[in-house]
């Protein structure tokens, strides 16, 4: 059997990557849906139907559990999922309690995509914290679209970022979250814009230890397999090609 990981796109590739090292042995499935990339600006009921549509593919593959390697997809449709197979769903959420934690007085700025910031979820994970005044929230959409073609450093990019960033008074903020898969592939070219070294969190180990912690443990034995998808069909030597140096990007 194998463990299944699903995102819109590349951005899932991270969090399969802490997986892999941690637990190479095992066989893991990756399945990006190109054909609907970026989520973030889109109606919340179509990627709803995406996700249940690619969770419903992985099952057929013989899977133990699924990892929702996607913060958008966990805010709008891992509920549902879970009513909907018996094995283990693993969602992702802004990891904003262990950066709190962390903070020493500063502000949380949480990075992510237009609907997981607008989704109920993150609202109430914030009300749950009492958190709200530390916390604020900034959507970051076009950084999908650049990952997606493998534009990580660009002048582009960076003039994107720091024009997003430009309303902000930088030097408040003591941790950064990351609530994005896709995001994790840009952290060097934000923390250089901030006024003084900032944490930067995302939700990979969190989401990879919870993970491990909910499959029987593996057995010792050679490294495993690692199959990809995209929106249904397997990926051909060349895409494979292209997505595999991806899985060691921390």
């Amino acid at each position: 059997m194998s463990i299944a990981f699903f995102d819109s796109g590349i951005g899932g590739l991270t969090v399969l990557g802490s997986a892999a090292r941690l637990c190479p042995q095992r066989n893991y499935l990756y399945y990006a849906d190109t054909d609907f990339v970026p989520y973030g600006s889109k109606p919340r009921q179509l990627v709803r139907q995406r996700v249940i549509q690619a969770a419903d593919f992985l099952v057929e593959k013989n899977i133990e559990a699924l990892v929702v390697a996607c913060n958008t997809a966990t805010a709008v449709a891992i509920e549902d999922l879970r009513q909907r197979y018996s094995f283990p769903v693993i969602g992702m959420e802004p990891a904003i309690k262990p950066a709190i934690a962390r903070n020493n007085g500063g502000k949380v700025l949480v990075m992510a995509t237009s609907l997981t910031l607008q989704e109920s979820k993150l609202s109430e994970l914030l009300s749950s914290l009492d958190s709200e005044q530390q916390v604020e929230r900034l959507a970051m959409d076009e950084l999908v679209s650049f990952a997606e073609s493998f534009d990580f450093d660009s002048a582009a990019v960076k003039h994107y970022i720091q024009e997003r960033l430009s309303g902000l008074h930088l030097a408040e903020y003591e941790s950064l979250v990351l609530g994005c898969t896709h995001f994790i592939y840009f952290k060097s070219c934000i923390a250089k814009l901030f006024a003084r070294p900032v944490n930067i969190i995302d939700g990979n180990e969190g989401t990879v230890r919870h993970l491990f912690n909910s499959v029987p443990p593996a057995i010792s034995g050679p490294t495993g397999l690692i199959s990809f998808y995209s929106s249904g069909k397997e990926d051909d030597a060349e895409r494979v090609a292209q997505l595999t140096p991806l899985l060691s990007f921390r």
